[in-house]
């Protein structure tokens, strides 16, 4: 019997299947959903902001893109995944309020995507699919042995990407 895994805001969690693996109110935050489909292994953090260089004394690695992606992978190889055949599915990164003014601190979503997407450029992990953007928030279920991302949102036809 699987069951379905619950990741926490600024946390991560690895699963292998047949498990699935949860997180709730993407808002600005981003999903990052990591698998390697050889082995069936995955993984997903729940980043809420884009950099940990701008927080002194940061001990909430998965808070951040840049340290959350490198531990989600380290993880998922720990448990087993090949590093080289990873590959990633993102969503969330919603401007959440309407806002006139276009400063960084209002586009905090917008943000987190550039550096997510960053990220996984440069930990040479491509993109299958991604469902980011956009005003509104989003619950997401990953399943590593299949390789889908079921998207939620409030209102509108459930989405698997």
């Amino acid at each position: 019997m699987s069951e379905i895994i619950k990741v926490g805001m600024a946390d991560l969690k690895v699963c292998k299947s047949p498990n699935g693996i949860t997180t709730l109110g993407l808002g600005s935050c981003v999903g990052i959903a990591l698998r390697d489909p050889s082995t069936k292994i995955g993984g997903l953090a729940h980043i809420m902001l884009p950099d940990s260089k701008a927080i002194r004394n940061n001990t909430n690695i998965p808070k951040f893109a840049d340290t959350g992606i490198e531990e989600l992978v380290k993880q998922v190889v720990a448990a087993g995944a090949g590093r080289s055949r990873l590959v990633a599915k993102i969503a969330g990164g919603a401007q959440m309020f309407a806002f006139q003014n276009k400063s960084d601190l209002v586009r905090v979503g917008e943000r987190n995507v550039e550096a997510v997407k960053k990220k996984l450029q440069e930990l040479k992990i491509p993109i299958q699919a991604e469902d980011t953007g956009k005003n509104y928030g989003r619950t997401v279920i990953f399943y590593p042995e299949t390789g889908n991302f079921v998207i939620r949102s409030v209102g509108r036809e459930e989405m698997v990407i």
